[in-house]
C-alpha cells in the first residue's frame, strides 16, 4: 500500500467501525447483536464493496485502495473532513478537492439523509452535482450522471442538453432557468475567483443565449424552498414541495421532497416506493 504500513490503515478502519452504532446509519439493531459498532459486512454494504474485499482491507492485506474506494469508506464510516484526509494519507493517496463530485459528503448532511427513508432525498454540491441519494430520490429523479467536469452539474446540462429538461414540464422551464441562474450568481459571489465557477459561467455564456441574457439581468438568490412539478415516466406529473438545507460552509445541500397528506402527490410518493427504480434512466438527479 505505497509507503504506508498496512497495519496503521487497518487499525484506523477498525477503530472507526467500532464507534458507529447501527441506528446512526439506518441499520436495524437486533437482540442478538454481540458488537456495539458495525460489523465488517455492514461497512462493506454501506460503502458498496464486497464483504471479502473490505475484510482484506481491515486485515491489512491487498493492494492500495483507489481514491473512489477511500471516498466510499469515508462516507460509510461517517468521517469528518479531518478524518477523511487522514484516511487518504494512510492509504498514500492525494487528498481530494473540497468541491466537485469527488468532494467528501459532510457527515451532518449524510446523517440526516440516513434518516429520510420515506421521502426522496439527496445531497448535492452548490453547483448542483449529485453526491449521494437515497433509493426514493433515484426512483423520482433518476440516477446521477456519469459525466465529470462542468457536465456533472445539472445547471450546466440544463442550458446545454435539452434532455436534461425532460424532468420538468415545458411550461415550467423559464421559471427553473431563472432560479438556476440566480442561484449560480449567489454561488459565484460567495466563491469569488473560483476556477470551476468562472469556467462554467464562461462556457454557458458562450453556448447559451438564454443563460447569457439571464446572467446579465443580475438576479441573485438561493431558494431554500420551492414547489416543483416533476415528470415521472410511469406516474406522470408529480407535484411536490422541495426543501433545501445548506451545510455550514454553503458548499453542499441536502434536498428532500414532500407532499401534504391526502394530496395526489402524497399518493404518488407512496406508489413510487413500490415501483422503485425499475427502468429509470440516468437523469443526473435534479437540484434545488
Amino acid at each position: 500500500m505505497g509507503c504506508v504500513n498496512h497495519s496503521e490503515f487497518a487499525a484506523f478502519l477498525k477503530s472507526r467501525r467500532d464507534r458507529i452504532r447501527p441506528s446512526e446509519v439506518g441499520l436495524p439493531t437486533g437482540p442478538r447483536r454481540r458488537v456495539s459498532g458495525l460489523r465488517r459486512e455492514e461497512v462493506a454494504q454501506l460503502a458498496g464493496l464486497s464483504a471479502d474485499y473490505y475484510t482484506e482491507l481491515e486485515r491489512g492485506r491487498g493492494a492500495q485502495p483507489s481514491a473512489q474506494v477511500l471516498a466510499a469508506l469515508a462516507r460509510a464510516l461517517r468521517l469528518n473532513g479531518d478524518a477523511r484526509d487522514h484516511l487518504f494519507h494512510l492509504a498514500d493517496r492525494p487528498v481530494p478537492p473540497a468541491h466537485g463530485t469527488a468532494a467528501h459528503v459532510q457527515p451532518a448532511l449524510l446523517g440526516l439523509l440516513d434518516r429520510l427513508t420515506t421521502t426522496p432525498a439527496q445531497v448535492i454540491t452548490d453547483l448542483h452535482e449529485t453526491l449521494v441519494q437515497n433509493p426514493l430520490a433515484a426512483a423520482l429523479l433518476g440516477r446521477p450522471t456519469a459525466e465529470r467536469g462542468p457536465g456533472a452539474s445539472l445547471v450546466y446540462r440544463w442550458f446545454t442538453d435539452p434532455a436534461a429538461r425532460a424532468v420538468y414540464p415545458a411550461e415550467d422551464h423559464p421559471h427553473h432557468s431563472r432560479v438556476f441562474v440566480a442561484d449560480l450568481q449567489a454561488v459565484a459571489a460567495r466563491r469569488g475567483r473560483d476556477t470551476a465557477v468562472n469556467r462554467m459561467v464562461g462556457e454557458l455564456r458562450r453556448r447559451s443565449e438564454e443563460f447569457a441574457g439571464l446572467w446579465d439581468a443580475h438576479d441573485v438568490g438561493l431558494r431554500r424552498t420551492d414547489h416543483k412539478r416533476i415528470v415521472h415516466p410511469a406516474l406522470g406529473v408529480i407535484e411536490l414541495d422541495c426543501h433545501v438545507l445548506l451545510s455550514e460552509d454553503g458548499c453542499q445541500r441536502l434536498l428532500w421532497f414532500s407532499a401534504p397528506p391526502g394530496t395526489e402527490g402524497a399518493a404518488q410518493l407512496e406508489l413510487l416506493s413500490v415501483i422503485g427504480t425499475q427502468d429509470m434512466p440516468s437523469a443526473g438527479g435534479i437540484g434545488g
